[in-house]
């Protein structure tokens, strides 16, 4: 047997080639950050080339850090920073602008105009989501209709589309020289063009957006042989591909009807698996695509999505420069004992789940004289347990099963003092696995599902191990008025934007 698996994390501050074993260990990892360009307020864009280009680089560097060949691998899975949209000539392999990225809100003029007739629920009953700037349909048309010559390409055949896992695919697997275009439920289902029933592209939506159908590429199972790769890799199989959100859930074993995870990286992320049955959101949620296995039936989810989690600690930290690195965040909290009555709710993209408003805008509430440094870092990261728990309510809600405890991975989650207010304000145990990125594993898992190098996701349950937990500590009374306090600071960021 084949020793390991590999995964190509590509993310939205930084790529990663990670390679696991057979128990779902880390070999190897190597990392590299690309630029985020912001040409305008509220516009956030990726080099696709640079991206492309930084990704050959932690493949090789990680396959370099275990010491083993390409040959070494039984697949190699991707998953990737969902709703950028990337378009590119498909005789050239040039992109004929910038990835837009998911946090950007230049198309709000296209959302306002679909959302005209039928509201910001239009399109729900098909997708799965409400209208929003966050998602890609409305990126390819902002492309189409702002780069010269760009929609006479397209309608001739010449343009194509792919999220980040399609553009990656398509080099890993050749680029120009045959290399595959193709998407997984789990990532066409962020687009707003697939139909959540029959998971093709829906025709209608397609029409009223502008988008021909040659641009989009074909959707396949998240678990299943693609092609085969070229390069530092070349003859291994591709044969995993899921949205970042949806790899952390499968990465995290959450297999089964009811089981939920919540990933804290650039934004954070509250997935719930509710198996095979589309369940309708009637709290601000998002219904998507978990994954699928093969020829299995597909597995669906409820989402809360939040912009601004991880990178308001970047921003405090290269914007107003009050740390030096983001784990110095938690030190700086711990300086001071509470938030001193401040509030930061930052809706720098607008809010997310569950409130859906693109015209809001950060703020930070409850200053006076008293208020340190200290005071700020500490409301940095109860913004992000805060979001949390109005995403939680909301899955509760939706799902009418109460959560009882919630698995949680990504970067902040080594944040123990995040980690303690989350439980705090959730008022259930968070645990956090011994592999914290679980992102990259449930890529490999796919992969190597679709290869039979795992034979089915019982062997993957038997990876899945505790490392900490941390239990409630806030009296409810508190809870509640800190919460009360939270929603008002929360209104105070709508309609800012005319």
């Amino acid at each position: 047997m084949t020793k390991y698996v590999g995964a190509l994390d590509q993310g939205t501050t930084s790529s990663r080639f990670m390679i696991f074993d057979h128990a779902g260990t880390v070999v190897a990892i190597d990392q590299k950050e690309h630029t985020q360009i912001y040409p305008k307020p509220g516009w956030v864009e990726h080099d696709p080339k640079e991206i492309w280009s930084r990704c050959r680089e932690v493949i090789k560097g990680a396959l370099d850090k275990a010491g083993i060949a390409a040959s070494d691998l039984a697949a190699v899975g991707i998953t990737n920073q969902r709703e950028t949209a990337v378009v590119w000539d498909r005789t050239t392999g040039e992109p004929v602008y910038n990835a837009i990225v998911w946090q950007d809100t230049r198309t709000d003029v296209y959302v306002n105009e679909f959302g005209k007739d039928g509201g910001q629920d239009r399109f729900r009953a098909k997708v799965g989501l409400p209208l929003a700037t966050y998602f890609s349909g409305p990126k390819i048309r902002w492309i189409l209709d702002n780069v010269p010559g760009a929609r006479e390409k397209a309608e001739a055949g010449n343009l194509v589309f792919g999220n980040i896992d399609t553009w990656c695919i398509w080099n890993l697997t050749g680029g120009v020289n045959g290399g595959v275009h193709v998407t997984d439920v789990s990532n066409a289902s962020r687009t707003m063009l697939m139909n959540l029933e029959t998971l093709d592209w829906d025709s209608e939506i397609m029409g009223i957006m502008g988008i021909p159908r040659s641009m989009l590429p074909a959707i396949k199972a998240s678990s299943a042989v693609y092609g085969t790769a070229v390069g530092d890799l070349a003859g291994v199989p591709v044969a995993g591909d899921l949205g970042d959100q949806q790899a952390a859930l499968f990465g995290q074993t959450c297999f089964s009807a009811g089981e939920a995870k919540n990933t804290y990286g650039t934004g954070c992320f509250m997935l719930m698996n509710t198996g095979e049955k589309i369940v309708p959101s009637k709290s601000g949620l998002l219904t998507t695509l978990g994954y699928k296995i093969g020829d299995q039936p597909a597995v669906y989810a409820l989402e809360g999505s939040i912009a601004i989690t991880g990178a308001l600690v970047q921003w405090l930290r290269d914007n107003l420069g009050m740390i030096e690195k983001s784990p110095d965040v938690e030190v700086l909290a711990a300086t001071v004992e509470d938030n001193g009555g401040v509030y930061f709710v930052p809706a720098f993209s607008g809010l997310f789940a569950p409130y859906w408003k693109s015209d809001a805008r950060g703020v930070i509430a409850g200053l006076t004289r008293y208020v340190t440094k200290g005071h700020i870092a500490r409301a940095v990261l109860e913004a992000t347990a805060w979001q949390t728990r109005e995403v939680l309510d909301a899955m509760n809600a939706d799902s009418g099963v109460p959560l009882t405890a919630l698995k949680v991975d990504g970067g902040m989650v080594f944040n123990n003092l995040l980690m303690q207010f989350q439980a705090d304000v959730l008022g259930v145990p968070v645990i956090r696995p011994v592999v914290a990125e679980t992102t990259a594993l449930g890529a490999a898992y796919a992969a190597g599902l679709a290869v039979g190098y795992w034979t089915a996701v019982e062997d993957l349950r038997e990876n899945w191990a505790k490392d900490a937990s941390w239990s409630p500590k806030l009296d409810a009374t508190t809870r509640d008025r800190e919460y009360g306090q939270w929603k008002k600071a929360v209104t105070r960021t709508f309609d800012w934007v005319d």
